[in-house]
């Protein structure tokens, strides 16, 4: 039996039916139809071995703290959520890792402010601290530990903190602290009520473990860290390492080894691996790229900066040569990535996120990101990229030339989702968490947003889900695109009268509250 049951609950304990990007249907409620329906489409159950109760894959955060733990000598496994009644008799820590346990982090909190429906992450999570084995395991006495990158969450839910009786929480990188939790708790010893693991504490290469069992879709980390300092975000906090190539290649040995095809080169910025700074080099990216083809079928990356792209293609074409090499080893024929514009103001980019187009200057940002978005529709990669609502120097102004950007960028194939600031980084503020005003230029953005997702929706889900074993995934997202399309025509009307109000001064700010819940 584990004495250390590591485990999340079904929004992130499955592989989104091998397809990543399908996961961020799980920061939003169930939109057009029936909940258990979302959530096949989005967070289908994994492959379990039915005996131990672990799933064949999981999210990597819980990998990386099983193998620390494992690593240090202990019995320690991840386990998927229906199985911890198999477990909870015996375990002496339950760990809890979450990327957004009670939906404050965007996206999930821009669709629940939004709709005022809970997202279905939050009801999960708040399902499983619920459960019976959770309340049959706290109550013969054990542990409940619980960290990731949403840790910080818990410090503004003292009550449920408390009713469920978690031990401890652990907010930063975790693979060294939790070591000396687990020898506490064995110890008999009393654990610490929090734990912040600032940046001089954090794992050094070497501290950092290779993980034992396969991670979901065949993510693996390159490097942890952002050397862009934007002020809005938390991961520029963190020290910059780069994960050697022998480190990486022994867990695409891992995934490889027991079956999974894929491989996600996942950091903040794909491109700045090994880079000179914020600048691109060729040599490190090339040789991690022949590495990772090696223990894979198809390649993807998680994260890529829009200045970052327009700086590579330009010293030696280093996205064109790239994208072909992977295109012509794997037969794909695009890339799905994340990336951020934030913001189409020249002004506030200067403000809030100065780093963001270095090399380049601030001002420049609207066409770095223009720029971007040309080089990525010409070398077969297609962005799925955030705005961010609700900066704190934000004007009208500032959103009508975001606005105006995202009109310039409808030619090129991608997705654009509005995001409600999360006062994180050197912005950190619990008052402000949740307490955003939607104004009437938000609604023009999110309404910009929804225009150009909509034109380019079909085509990419077409692209991403055209493999045979995806046709019934792609069939539910197609009718749920057409869902959308019909219910933007119902209350477009609406829309366009709020927003003449709001051009005229006439709006009422119930009125525009309503019609961005539409």
């Amino acid at each position: 039996m584990l004495d250390f049951v590591i485990t999340v609950d079904r929004t992130l304990m499955t592989n989104h039916h091998g397809k990543e990007f399908i996961g961020f249907m799980t920061t939003s409620p169930a939109i057009g139809v029936p909940e258990f329906l979302w959530m096949w489409i989005c967070a289908p159950k994994p492959r379990i071995d039915k005996r131990t109760g672990m799933p064949l894959e999981a999210p990597y955060g819980l990998r990386k703290v099983e193998a620390a733990l494992v690593k240090a000598g202990f019995k320690a496994g991840v386990v998927d959520p229906d199985y911890l009644h198999k477990y909870v008799d015996h375990a002496k820590a339950v760990m809890i890792g979450h990327h957004d346990f009670f939906a404050f982090c965007a996206p999930s909190n821009t669709w629940w402010a939004v709709t005022k429906r809970e997202p279905v992450n939050r009801k999960y999570f708040m399902r499983l601290m619920n459960s019976d084995a959770m309340r049959r395991f706290k109550k013969r006495g054990g542990k409940i530990i619980v960290g990731g990158p949403a840790a910080w969450q818990w410090l503004h839910v003292e009550d449920l903190w408390e009713r469920w009786g978690v031990d401890c929480v652990i907010d930063g990188e975790a693979e060294k602290v939790i070591v000396k939790i687990a020898e506490r708790i064995v110890n008999g010893d009393p654990v610490p009520t929090y734990v912040f693991v600032g940046a001089d504490e954090v794992p050094s290469i070497d501290e950092i473990p290779t993980i034992v069992r396969p991670s979901v879709n065949g993510l693996i980390e390159i490097m942890r860290g952002c050397p862009r300092h934007c002020r809005f975000c938390s991961v520029t906090l963190r020290p910059l390492r780069y994960i050697p190539l022998d480190k990486i290649e022994e867990e695409l040995k891992v995934n490889w080894e027991n079956g999974i095809r894929h491989v996600l080169l996942h950091s903040e910025d794909v491109l700045l691996y090994g880079a000179d700074g914020v600048k691109p080099r060729p040599e490190p990216l090339f040789r991690l790229h022949e590495l990772a083809l090696k223990y894979s079928e198809t390649l993807g990356w998680s994260h890529v900066s829009l200045a970052a792209v327009v700086y590579a293609e330009h010293n030696g074409k280093i996205l064109t040569k790239l994208t072909e090499e992977i295109f012509s080893k794997t037969g794909q024929k695009f890339i799905g990535v994340q990336t951020g514009i934030e913001t189409g103001s020249p002004r506030l980019a200067k403000i809030i996120m100065p780093g963001k187009a270095a090399p380049y200057k601030a001002e420049r940002w609207p066409e770095i990101v223009e720029e971007a978005f040309a080089i990525m529709a010409d070398v077969g990669v297609v962005p799925a990229a955030t705005v961010i609502l609700n900066i704190p120097e934000e004007t009208p102004d500032d959103c009508m030339r975001t606005v105006e950007l995202i009109d310039r960028l409808r030619k090129y194939p991608s997705l654009i989702v509005p995001m409600y600031l999360v006062p994180m980084g050197i912005l950190k503020d619990k008052a402000a968490l949740l307490k955003f005003r939607i104004k009437p230029e938000h609604v023009e953005v999110m309404w910009k947003c929804l225009e150009h997702s909509l034109y380019w929706a079909p085509k990419l889900a077409s692209m991403y889900l055209s493999d045979k074993k995806s046709a019934p995934v792609r069939a539910m997202v197609h009718l749920f695109i057409k869902f959308v399309e019909w219910k933007k025509k119902s209350i477009e009307k609406r829309i366009r009268e709020y927003l003449e109000m709001a051009a005229e001064g006439t709006y009422e700010h119930k009125a525009v509250i309503e019609a961005s819940q539409t």
